[in-house]
């Protein structure tokens, strides 16, 4: 499957923004889809997950209450709202997927075989 994340950009602490991940070229509703993000320096580090058709999701500690993840199989998409940004959560986003995989590799980025190529997400202070 092919991912195009898209949605990021610039906002101030405290504000919003919705993150999306198109897929093509699979069955989107059997493939369990992640955000992680990379700030410079930094690992990728885990952000959320979406299983498959019956949709658990499964949150970073840091992003629980803030960020929603969530899934659209009719349009092939996977969304990640996220509320309350601070400025230490600029980086660059990316959505990953695969099938398969296992609650306990979740958070795992050599879980998923599939990447999109990364949005930016900018948090002013």
């Amino acid at each position: 499957v092919q991912l195009q994340a898209s949605g990021g950009g610039l906002v101030q602490a405290g504000g919003s923004l919705r993150l999306s991940c198109a897929a093509s070229g699979g069955t989107f509703s059997t493939y369990t889809v992640a955000w992680f993000r990379q700030a410079p320096g930094k690992e990728r580090e885990f952000v959320a997950a979406i299983r498959r058709s019956g949709g658990a999701t499964y949150y970073a500690d840091s992003v629980k209450g803030r960020f929603t993840i969530s899934r659209d199989n009719a349009k092939n998409t996977v969304f990640l709202q996220m509320n309350s940004l601070k400025p230490e959560e600029t980086a660059l986003y990316y959505c990953a997927a695969s099938r398969g995989v296992i609650v306990s590799a979740l958070s795992s980025s050599n879980a998923y075989h599939s990447w999109g190529q990364g949005t930016q997400v900018t948090v002013s202070s």
